[in-house]
């Protein structure tokens, strides 16, 4: 269904308010998505800062210190070498706690006693004698200078986190170097190494559960609860730090398209890389004056320069009055192997290209509302004289534009794989609804909010009607792609699928059979 400009503003009533409720920017500070863009209400994780992993790790030695009656340092031991399953030391621990403290190394009484000695001491390691002040030992006994105790903690420290899990130098002891004697004997190079392991394995060393976000530079971690959910979005991470990604395969979050689909894809791609040179051209001509025009702002209407001045889509080229959604892949009838291979490259180009240009649409809005939040949006607040709380209309627009692209990317991909001519059909409707809405959206926030904050001089009326229609454009693209990932996360189950339909079946054998010649031929080279 779609909408005109005017009924767009047109939408004030109460009931439609209520359907469209915005919900809190929970990291407006980051510029991610809201967590009310097309986001589950139910998270399944959190975002961990490193601030919050010490806590943890504080917490979870405070209750093992005191649940067992051990001091700290022993505590922190028992932890590592359980990495950090509090259930599990307590499992093993109330089952037999002699062969537990053999085991990880929390001896009871000493193997070797010096406390009664004050000079004399023999270094286990250089063999010289040393009063009791300058020899230190852990809780088996074995004497060794500090300055043998600092090499040796230097060592494996510098070979790699196995030094959380570090003994005694005595071969045959299995007694465990604490942290106390990592703060008494190391140097501040060793110790910051030693507690940047030290904070890893709380993330690492926990299994499926906890992961790092893949985004380069960025220190959160992320705490899933495993299981809980389902369907692909369930598992879609959004970091403070504004990346999103996969739970399950770490690539970026690619919801309502599954794991299997998106490796399909990304490895076709990579196969096919040759052919993005004309794929991506960084110009097309203008359909009426043929000038080339390079595309450098986000939404697909694109207007030629003067004296043309002729408005098209960038994506099909044909005129923009009465342009709806070009999703729509036009299949031609395959009269020869050869013709199928190359309508199959024209089908593989139709969905890369509308696949690319969402990304590229998307990283471009990405810049656009950093811009906004850290220099426009002041900008604005002065020319309307308006609090920017007052403006978060504007932000909200934004974040759901990212969303929107991220998701519409994905669906190209899902698209290519569809095989059903009816659920194709149901799908391509769906998609081509939000997309228009999407652009228009887009078009809106990204041209008609410059000229509010380029003018001087701008009657609030105006500035209000525009604020009513960016507040619904992205109300109406919201619910548009909301209904869009519901389809496509229940498999388009609302299709009324007919199994006898003959145009159906062979529309999808030909695909079967295109695809098998095709990654043939690839696999030989004819094409590359």
């Amino acid at each position: 269904m779609d909408y005109s400009d005017d009924d767009i503003i047109d939408m004030e009533s109460g009931e439609e308010e209520d359907h469209y409720s915005d919900g809190g920017n929970e990291y407006a500070d980051h510029y991610p998505l809201e967590e009310d863009a097309i986001i589950p209400s139910e998270k399944s994780y959190v975002v961990l800062k490193e601030e919050d992993i010490h806590k943890h790790q504080r917490d979870d030695i405070e209750r093992v210190s005191t649940a067992l009656s051990l001091s700290q340092v022993e505590a922190t031991v028992l932890l590592l070498h359980y990495h950090w399953s509090v259930s599990k030391i307590y499992e093993e621990w109330f089952t037999d706690e002699e062969r537990i403290r053999k085991t990880v190394g929390i001896l009871k009484e000493p193997v070797v006693d010096v406390n009664g000695r004050e000079v004399d001491i023999q270094c286990g390691i250089c063999f010289e004698s040393y009063t009791s002040d300058e020899i230190a030992t852990v809780s088996c006994g074995h004497p060794y200078c500090k300055t043998c105790w600092t090499g040796y903690i230097s060592t494996t420290i510098n070979n790699g986190p196995g030094c959380l899990r570090v003994k005694c130098p005595e071969p045959s002891c299995s007694a465990a170097v604490g942290q106390d004697m990592i703060d008494k004997v190391s140097n501040k190079e060793d110790k910051e190494k030693y507690y940047r392991y030290f904070l890893r394995s709380y993330v690492e060393e926990v299994g499926e559960r906890t992961k790092w976000c893949p985004s380069p530079g960025c220190e959160c971690a992320i705490d899933f609860s495993v299981g809980s959910g389902s369907g692909s979005s369930s598992y879609d991470i959004y970091c403070l730090c504004s990346h999103s990604f996969c739970w399950n395969c770490t690539e970026d979050a690619h919801s309502p398209v599954d794991c299997d689909t998106v490796s399909k894809w990304i490895f076709k791609n990579q196969d096919e890389s040759e052919n993005k040179n004309w794929m991506l051209a960084n110009s097309k001509p203008c359909p009426k004056c043929k000038r080339p025009i390079e595309k450098n702002d986000g939404c697909n209407r694109m207007t030629c320069s003067d004296p043309c001045r002729h408005q098209f889509c960038w994506i099909c080229l044909e005129p923009h009055y009465g342009h709806g959604a070009c999703n729509k892949f036009v299949e031609e009838k395959a009269e020869s192997k050869r013709t199928l291979l190359q309508n199959e490259i024209k089908r593989y180009t139709h969905y890369y290209i509308r696949w690319a240009n969402n990304q590229s649409s998307r990283l471009k809005a990405m810049s656009d509302l950093e811009k906004l939040q850290s220099v426009q949006l002041k900008q604005l607040s002065d020319k309307q004289s308006k609090p920017e709380t007052d403006l978060q209309f504007t932000l909200d627009a934004w974040i759901q534009i990212l969303e929107c692209r991220r998701v519409l990317k994905w669906t190209y991909a899902y698209g290519y794989y569809l095989h059903d001519l009816a659920k194709r059909q149901f799908f391509e409707y769906l998609q081509g609804e939000a997309e228009t809405s999407l652009e228009r959206l887009h078009h809106c926030a990204e041209n008609e909010l410059k000229q509010f904050i380029n003018k001087t001089e701008d009657p609030s009326e105006t500035f209000s009607a525009f604020r009513m229609k960016l507040t619904n454009l992205t109300n109406v693209t919201k619910t548009y792609f909301e209904n869009l990932v519901k389809a496509l996360e229940n498999g388009l189950a609302d299709v009324a699928y007919n199994y006898e339909t003959t145009k159906s079946r062979e529309e999808s054998d030909d695909f079967l059979e295109t695809q098998k010649l095709y990654d043939t031929y690839i696999s030989e080279g004819y094409f590359f």
